[in-house]
C-alpha cells in the first residue's frame, strides 16, 4: 500500500519493485509499495525498523468488492492519507507472481485482509473490512499509538490481567472473520469470544457489547438466549447510537442473531425480527454510511423477511413493498455512482440483494448492464451463471461461467474462476468427459505457468479440481480421463524448483491415487 517518506524512503522507494499498483491511481497522494516476493517484503521491514514505523499490509484482489469498498470509502479518506504518513504501506496484489506464496507465509486467505505489524513483524491487529471507514481509521489510529502485538494482547486477557480500554477495543474490533487461526481455533471462538466479553464488561462495556454480539452470532454459540440477553439485544436495537456503532455486526449477522436468541420458530422470532426493522431502517437512510452498507441494511431485513423459508428457495414468499424497495435501491444506486471500485463493489452487492428478493430478472438485467462499465467484467459474469445455477437453467449457468473464465485475468484469478467453471461443468454436465477433461487440463497448463499455483488460495482452487475428478471418477469409468490428466500432472509437479519443497508435495498430492 503506502509508505511515508524520510531519507531512507527515497532510496527504496527508487527499487524497482517499489511501483503504484493499478488500483492506486485514485490514492496517488499515498506512496504504495507493491510487493510480490519475501524479499521485497524484508526490504518493507528493514524500511520499518530504519523509520520506526508499524507496517501494513493490504492483500486484496481486482475483482474483489470488499476490496472495491474499501478503495472507494477508505484509502482516498483524507485522514486515512494523513495516517498513512506514520505507518509503512504495502500492497500485496492476489495475481503477483509471488502473492499465493507470500499469502501462506502470513496466514491471510480471504480479500481483503489488513493486517498491521510492528517494525519486527509481529502482528498488532487485524482490521475489520466489514466495518465502514470511520471505524477502520479510528482503529488504526488505536494501533499505531503503541499498541501492542494482538497475541499479547489475547493471551493476558484469557489470563485475566489487566488491559487498558484500547486494547479492550482492539480485540472487539480484531477482525476475528480473518484470523483463520492465527489466534485461537475457529472452533473456539464463540467460547472465547463470550469469555473476553465477560472479562471486558467492567472496563470497557462497549468492547463487551460487541464481544457479546459476535459470540452470539456464531455458529454453535455458547451463550444461551435468556431473558437478559434478549432484552439487551434489544435495547441495542432501540438506540441509534448503540445500532450505528454496531452496524456491521447487526447488519451482517442478523439471521444469525434472531436464530440464535431464538432457536424455534414462532411467535417470539417473528417479535424479534420486527424489533430489528426500524434499526434496519434507520442504518438503510444514514446517510454517513457508504451505499454498500446501506443496501446491506436492506438486504438483512430481506433476510429476516424469509427467515423461515429455505435459503435455497428461488420463489421465497416476500412483501411486495419490501421487493419494490429491493428493486428501486438497486435502480438508485446503479444510476447515480460515477466512481469506477464503488460500482464494483455496489453493483455486486445490489445485484445479490435482487436474488435474495426473489427479483432474478432485475438482478440478471442489472448485472448484464454493468458488464460494459466494470474493470472486472468476468465476476459479474460468474454472478450471472450462479443465477442461472440456481434457477436449473444449467446451459445458461456453463455458458456464463465459461465466459466468466475466459474473460479473468491475472494467475491466481484465473486458477480460481476456472476451478469455478469446472466446478459446474461436473455438477450440471457430468456426461461431457471431453469438456471436462479440456477445462482441467487447461487449468493444470496454467498451473506450470505460476510459480505461486501450489501456495494459499491457488493450492485450494487446484486441489478442489482434483478432489471433484475422483468423485466424478468414483465408479471408475473415466479412469482414461484421470491417467491422461494424472500424466499431465506429473510433468507439472517434476518441473517444479527442488528447492520448493512445500510446492512439489502439494502438487504431488494432487491426484495421488
Amino acid at each position: 500500500m503506502r509508505l511515508a517518506s524520510v531519507a531512507l524512503a527515497a532510496a527504496l522507494l527508487a527499487a524497482p519493485f517499489v511501483v503504484a499498483p493499478a488500483w492506486a491511481a485514485s490514492t496517488a497522494s499515498v506512496a504504495w509499495a507493491a510487493v510480490a516476493s519475501d524479499a521485497d517484503m524484508a526490504q518493507q521491514f528493514s524500511r520499518a525498523k530504519a523509520e520506526n514505523k508499524p507496517v501494513l499490509l493490504y492483500w486484496g484482489a481486482t475483482w474483489c468488492p470488499p476490496c472495491n469498498q474499501l478503495k472507494a470509502t477508505l484509502f482516498n479518506r483524507a485522514d486515512f492519507i494523513e495516517q498513512s504518513k506514520s505507518f509503512v504501506a504495502v500492497g500485496l496484489d492476489g495475481d503477483a507472481p509471488g502473492a499465493q506464496k507470500l499469502g501462506e507465509r502470513f496466514k491471510v486467505r480471504g480479500y481483503p485482509t489488513l493486517i498491521l505489524f510492528t517494525p519486527a513483524g509481529q502482528e498488532i491487529t487485524r482490521l475489520p473490512g466489514e466495518a465502514d471507514a470511520p471505524q477502520v481509521v479510528k482503529l488504526l489510529q488505536l494501533g499505531l499509538a503503541g499498541g501492542r502485538p494482538i497475541k499479547a494482547v489475547l493471551t493476558d486477557a484469557q489470563a485475566n490481567k489487566k488491559l487498558s480500554a484500547n486494547e479492550w477495543r482492539l480485540l472487539a474490533f480484531y477482525s476475528w472473520e480473518t484470523d483463520y487461526d492465527q489466534l485461537i481455533n475457529a472452533k473456539d471462538k464463540g467460547a472465547v469470544l463470550s469469555r473476553l466479553a465477560q472479562a471486558a464488561e467492567a472496563t470497557a462495556p462497549e468492547a463487551a457489547l460487541r464481544l457479546t454480539l459476535k459470540a452470539l452470532a456464531t455458529e454453535g454459540t455458547p451463550l444461551k438466549p435468556d431473558a437478559a440477553l434478549l432484552a439487551r439485544v434489544r435495547a441495542v436495537l432501540a438506540n441509534p447510537a448503540q445500532s450505528r456503532a454496531m452496524m456491521d455486526v447487526l447488519v451482517n449477522e442478523a439471521p444469525d442473531l434472531v436464530r440464535n436468541l431464538t432457536p424455534d420458530a414462532g411467535a417470539a422470532r417473528t417479535a424479534l425480527a420486527a424489533d430489528f426493522e426500524p434499526a434496519l431502517k434507520r442504518l438503510e437512510q444514514d446517510a454517513s454510511l457508504s451505499r454498500a452498507d446501506r443496501l446491506g441494511a436492506l438486504r438483512a431485513r430481506v433476510e429476516l423477511a424469509r427467515i423461515d423459508q429455505p435459503k435455497t428457495d428461488v420463489s421465497a414468499k416476500l412483501p411486495a413493498a419490501l421487493q419494490q424497495e429491493a428493486r428501486d435501491a438497486a435502480q438508485r444506486a446503479h444510476r447515480e455512482i460515477t466512481d469506477g471500485y464503488e460500482r464494483q463493489a455496489v453493483v455486486t452487492e445490489a445485484a445479490y440483494l435482487l436474488t435474495r428478493a426473489n427479483l432474478w430478472k432485475d438482478s440478471d438485467e442489472l448485472l448484464k448492464s454493468a458488464i460494459a462499465r466494470s474493470h472486472s467484467p468476468y465476476y459479474l459474469m460468474s454472478q450471472l451463471g450462479s443465477n442461472a445455477r440456481k434457477q436449473g437453467h444449467k446451459a445458461e449457468a456453463l455458458r456464463w461461467y465459461e465466459e466468466a473464465f475466459n474473460k479473468s485475468e491475472g494467475p491466481a484469478t484465473r486458477l480460481q474462476w476456472g476451478a469455478g467453471y469446472f466446478s459446474a461443468l461436473v455438477e450440471l454436465a457430468p456426461e461431457d468427459a471431453a469438456r471436462i477433461e479440456k477445462a482441467a487440463s487447461q487449468l493444470f497448463s496454467e498451473a506450470a505457468g505460476d510459480p505461486s499455483a501450489f501456495y494459499e488460495r491457488s493450492e485450494r482452487s487446484l486441489k478442489r479440481v482434483a478432489e471433484q475428478l475422483t468423485a466424478w471418477n468414483k465408479d471408475g469409468s473415466k479412469a482414461a480421463v484421470i491417467g491422461r490428466l494424472k500424466t499431465q500432472l506429473d510433468g507439472v509437479c517434476a518441473k517444479l524448483d527442488a528447492a520448493e519443497t512445500k510446492a512439489r508435495a502439494a502438487c504431488g498430492k494432487l491426484l495421488k491415487a
